[in-house]
């Protein structure tokens, strides 16, 4: 949309798109980006949480409750700060967005702590493995990818990951539920479009404008687009004949608890300014 946009608007510059990992792996675009090697990619910030341990908490359980929340945490001082830790790497946002996810349970319904104790469990995330370490579930650690086979062979038992992920690897055909995200969610991962600043910067004032005058209309269909995508998941996997339970805000409630004694106590324990970073994100209703 914004590589269209941008060429409609005449002003000298066209956006390239290479897909399929054939410029950086996607774990590793982070340092080309903000060296200038790579101008913009869309990308999961937790992905950059090594060089920049702020940016976890950005995949962090139960600091996201449905994307309009989402989308307020977008224009919040929270992200401003996280944008300033990016500008130290000369990288900013061009559109900001967040993707959910939601729980399949192999022989029953997961939507409480109580459902995962003793489960061998997939967790999206190092946080969520330590939060659903903390609700008593056995951890595999594995690429979503590698779900299908394993709830197949009996290595898992539960896992956690993307609307579209479940879609995609078609996990409706080894699950009997699904807690898809619905009012209330747990999994969400900010996945924004960014850019190298100084590449940003480099460019002339009517350049600069029909780039931001395109992410801003990218970022309302990106919102939209991320809310059908969790109701398409959910009709998909009804239609497989799978179970679907909702997670309840008292659920939510819970689950966030645990969060609070395991992830939320590890990120401020790493993280010189977590605690101050946490209380920006847990500000925002």
């Amino acid at each position: 949309m914004v590589a269209d946009d941008v060429a409609a608007a005449n002003v000298d510059l066209s956006i390239k798109i290479f897909g399929s990992k054939s410029l950086f792996k996607p774990r590793e675009q982070y340092q080309p980006l903000s060296r200038g090697q790579l101008d913009m990619t869309v990308f999961p910030l937790s992905y950059a949480g090594g060089q920049q341990p702020a940016y976890n908490l950005t995949l962090m359980p139960g600091l996201v409750k449905n994307h309009d929340h989402a989308a307020r945490l977008s224009s919040s001082s929270f992200m401003e700060a996280i944008e300033a830790k990016m500008a130290e790497d000369d990288v900013m946002v061009l559109v900001h967005g967040y993707l959910a996810g939601g729980f399949v349970g192999k022989d029953k319904c997961i939507t409480k702590p109580d459902d995962v104790k003793g489960l061998q469990t997939r967790a999206a995330g190092k946080a969520f493995e330590q939060m659903l370490a903390g609700a008593g579930a056995s951890i595999a650690s594995m690429a979503s990818s590698e779900i299908y086979n394993a709830m197949q062979t009996g290595v898992l038992n539960a896992a956690n990951t993307s609307s579209s992920s479940f879609v995609s690897y078609r996990i409706y055909e080894q699950v009997k539920c699904y807690t898809p995200a619905g009012d209330v969610a747990l999994w969400f991962m900010y996945q924004p479009l960014l850019m190298n600043k100084g590449k940003f910067d480099s460019l002339s004032g009517e350049q600069q404008a029909a780039l931001k005058a395109a992410a801003a209309k990218a970022q309302a269909f990106y919102l939209e687009e991320a809310k059908k995508q969790d109701a398409v998941s959910a009709d998909v996997f009804k239609e497989a004949g799978v179970e679907i339970a909702n997670m309840s805000a008292a659920d939510f409630e819970a689950w966030r608890a645990i969060a609070q004694e395991t992830s939320y106590k590890k990120f401020v324990s790493d993280v010189p300014e977590g605690q101050q970073l946490l209380d920006m994100a847990l500000a925002v209703e």
